[in-house]
C-alpha cells in the first residue's frame, strides 16, 4: 500500500539494467573462458537465467553483491532437467535462440504469467533456420521442447520492432551456416549488437535512418570479457516519476543507462514540461550513462509520438501514472505490444486508473489519460502478477488523496528488489505485504 507522502528527496542508484544482466549471463555462458560481471541485477528473472545457463553447462558463481563470474566452454549442452524461466520473457526467448545453435535438446517452461505469452514470434524464425520446436500443452505457448543444431542463416524482416526476437535470431546465427541478416524498419534496442561486439564477434550494422540492417556471419565464437552493468532506466523511472508528482520533491538517480533506444520516457516527460536534468554523462561498458534529477513539475498532457513506442514500451504504465496528474489529455497510441507483455498492460492500467478516479479511454492499440489537479486513489488494484503494473500504481498512491493498494506485489522482486526500501528511504510511504 502507498499513501500520500510529503516531499521526496535524496540520491539513489538504480538497480542494474535487466536487459544487460540477462545478456551478460547468456553471452558469458556461450563464450570461451571467463566473464566477470559487475552490477548484475539480482532480481528473480535474472536469477532464473543464471540457473538456466548453469544447467546448460556453464559454471556460474556469485562472488559478492552484484559481482558474478561465468566460465563458459564455447558451447551449450542438453540440460538434465526442465529449465524454468519463471517470469523472464527476455530470458526464455534469448535462451531459446542460444540453444537452437547447438545439437542439444532442452525443455523450457515458466510461471503462469509467462506461459500465457506468445512464443511463435521467436520460434518461427528459429524454425526457419532449422531448429525444431515441440509444443506441449498449447501451440505458441510454453512449455515447449527445443531441438537445436544444423542451422542455416536467414534473411528476416521484423514486422514489429522487438529486441527479443532480433536477439534470439542473432544468437542462433552465431552457429548457423551463412550470414544472418535482420532488417528492422523501426529500430529496437541494440544491446545484443553492442554486447556481441564486446565479446569479440563481428556484427555489421547498416543505419537506414529510422531503421537498420544487422548482419552476422555464422561460425563465430565469443570470448569471455568483463561487463559493467549500468543502472536500468526502466527501474529509475519509478523514483523519478514519484518526484515529478509529489509536491516539493527532488530526487537524483545515479548511473542510469542513456542508450537512445531506452530513453523515450525521459524525452516524453520533458515534452510534458518535466523539470528533468541529466548530468555527469560518461561511457561505461559500451553504453552511455548519467545521473538524472527530477523535480516536482506541473505536467501537461501531450500526444506521445508513436515512433517512440519501441524506445519506451515498458515505461507506458509509469507514464500513465504521471499523466493522471498532468493538465489535459495524454494520448498513447501504437502500443498494442503492451497487451502481450507480462500481462495485458493496457487493460490493467485502464482498470487501475479508473478505480483511482482517473478518466481513461481505452483503445485497441492504446489509451488516453485525462489528468487532474488531484487523484482520488483509495483503490485496491489488480496487478495480475505484473511488476510494472504494481509499481506504477504504488507510485501513483504516493501523490493520491487516499492510499492505493496492489494485489500480488511480490512480483516486484522480478525486476526491482528493494523497491519498497528505496522509495521509503526517499521519504515515501509504502508498506509491504501480500497486498502492498
Amino acid at each position: 500500500m502507498a499513501s500520500k507522502s510529503s516531499k521526496l528527496a535524496g540520491t539513489v542508484k538504480a538497480p542494474g539494467d535487466k536487459s544487460i544482466s540477462h545478456r551478460s549471463l547468456i553471452f558469458g555462458g556461450l563464450a570461451q573462458g571467463v566473464t566477470q560481471i559487475e552490477g548484475l541485477l539480482e532480481g528473480d528473472d535474472i536469477l532464473a537465467t543464471a540457473r538456466a545457463i548453469s544447467a546448460m553447462g556453464a559454471r556460474v558463481e556469485k562472488l559478492g553483491e552484484g559481482r558474478w563470474k561465468v566460465t563458459g566452454s564455447g558451447r551449450l549442452q542438453s540440460p538434465i532437467d526442465i529449465i524454468d524461466c519463471g517470469n523472464a520473457g527476455t530470458g526464455v526467448r534469448l535462451l531459446m535462440g542460444a540453444a537452437a545453435g547447438f545439437p542439444l535438446t532442452a525443455d523450457f517452461t515458466g510461471d503462469a504469467s509467462l506461459r500465457k505469452r506468445p512464443m511463435k514470434r521467436v520460434t518461427g524464425p528459429l524454425a526457419d533456420m532449422g531448429a525444431t520446436f515441440i509444443w506441449k500443452d498449447q501451440e505458441d505457448r510454453l512449455p515447449l521442447t527445443v531441438k537445436g543444431g544444423n542451422l542455416s542463416a536467414i534473411d528476416y524482416t521484423q514486422s514489429v520492432a522487438s529486441a527479443q526476437v532480433k536477439s534470439a535470431i542473432l544468437l542462433a546465427g552465431l552457429n548457423a551456416i551463412g550470414t544472418t541478416r535482420i532488417t528492422e524498419p523501426e529500430k529496437s534496442r541494440d544491446h545484443t549488437e553492442r554486447m556481441l561486439t564486446a565479446f569479440g564477434a563481428k556484427v555489421d550494422v547498416q543505419d537506414m535512418g529510422e531503421g537498420w540492417i544487422i548482419s552476422l556471419e555464422g561460425g563465430q565464437s565469443l570470448t569471455g570479457t568483463s561487463v559493467s552493468v549500468p543502472g536500468d532506466p526502466s527501474s529509475a523511472a519509478f523514483p523519478l516519476a514519484a518526484a515529478l508528482i509529489v509536491p516539493g520533491s527532488e530526487v537524483t538517480v545515479e548511473n542510469v543507462m542513456l542508450n537512445p533506444l531506452r530513453t523515450g520516457l525521459f524525452d516524453t516527460w520533458i515534452d510534458m514540461g518535466a523539470d528533468l536534468t541529466i548530468s555527469n554523462r560518461r561511457m561505461s561498458g559500451g553504453e552511455e550513462v548519467g545521473d538524472i534529477t527530477a523535480r516536482y513539475s506541473q505536467l501537461k498532457g501531450i500526444v506521445v509520438p508513436e515512433m517512440r513506442a519501441a524506445a519506451m514500451i515498458d515505461e507506458y504504465p509509469i507514464l500513465a501514472a504521471t499523466a493522471a496528474f498532468a493538465e489535459g489529455r495524454t494520448v498513447m497510441r501504437g502500443i498494442g505490444e503492451m497487451r502481450v507483455k507480462e500481462s495485458d498492460r493496457i487493460a490493467l492500467m485502464v482498470a487501475g486508473l479508473r478505480a483511482c478516479g482517473v478518466e481513461v479511454e481505452e483503445e485497441t492499440e492504446g489509451f488516453i489519460v485525462t489528468g487532474a489537479d488531484s487523484v482520488r486513489g483509495g483503490a485496491v488494484v489488480e496487478s495480475a502478477h505484473d511488476h510494472r503494473i504494481a509499481m506504477s500504481h504504488l507510485v501513483l498512491g504516493l501523490a493520491a488523496e487516499h492510499p492505493v493498494s496492489v494485489l500480488d506485489p511480490e512480483m516486484i522482486a522480478t525486476s526491482f528488489p528493494g523497491f519498497v526500501q528505496l522509495m521509503n528511504g526517499l521519504g515515501g510511504s509504502v508498506a509491504a505485504g501480500k497486498a502492498a
